[in-house]
């Protein structure tokens, strides 16, 4: 069988390095997020975060799967104290599952990690609905985020119509 031919044709790789990358804030105190890839269209974010010691995110509800790769510190789960995620650690979500993403006080340091979201997160506080954060939320934030700072369009790779990269 011969090689086939090349169906959609790429000048350049599509590839954001986070050490070259803006840290947006996240949806909490305490948080930062670097886009990596943002589909609207299909409900997939790739985001890498950054939880300093003594965030908690609110609960929420995963509409679909999750794949947590923890790359430094730790965290954990309120629902689950005994399954601390340390650096090296990859945790798969399923969809229906609710957490409350939580970095302990004393951590010696922030908690990072690469993650990899399918569908939405329906955010919840006080046991009342809040809002959602699908990857068009988060999209339409880190860029209203990059205006505000006055920062160009940062650069992050976006499907639509073929894979690009963002304006920036």
């Amino acid at each position: 069988m011969a090689l086939p031919k090349v169906v959609t044709h790429q000048d350049r790789l599509l590839t954001v390095n986070i050490h070259e990358a803006v840290e947006f804030p996240g949806s909490e105190s305490g948080s930062t997020i670097i886009p990596l890839f943002l589909d609207r269209e299909n409900g997939v974010w790739v985001l890498y975060g950054k939880f300093e010691p003594g965030t908690t995110l609110p609960p929420h509800f995963h509409t679909g799967t999750v794949h947590f790769f923890t790359t430094k510190g730790e965290w954990n789960y309120v629902e689950y104290p005994d399954d601390r995620q340390t650096a090296g650690s990859y945790l798969y979500e399923p969809g229906g599952s609710v957490h409350t993403f939580s970095v302990p006080a004393d951590a010696r340091e922030a908690a990072e990690g690469f993650m990899v979201v399918y569908g939405a997160n329906v955010i919840f506080k006080d046991g009342e609905y809040q809002g959602v954060r699908d990857a068009g939320a988060i999209e339409d934030g880190i860029l209203n985020a990059a205006k505000a700072m006055g920062l160009p369009t940062p650069r992050y790779i976006r499907p639509g119509g073929g894979a690009a990269f963002s304006g920036g």
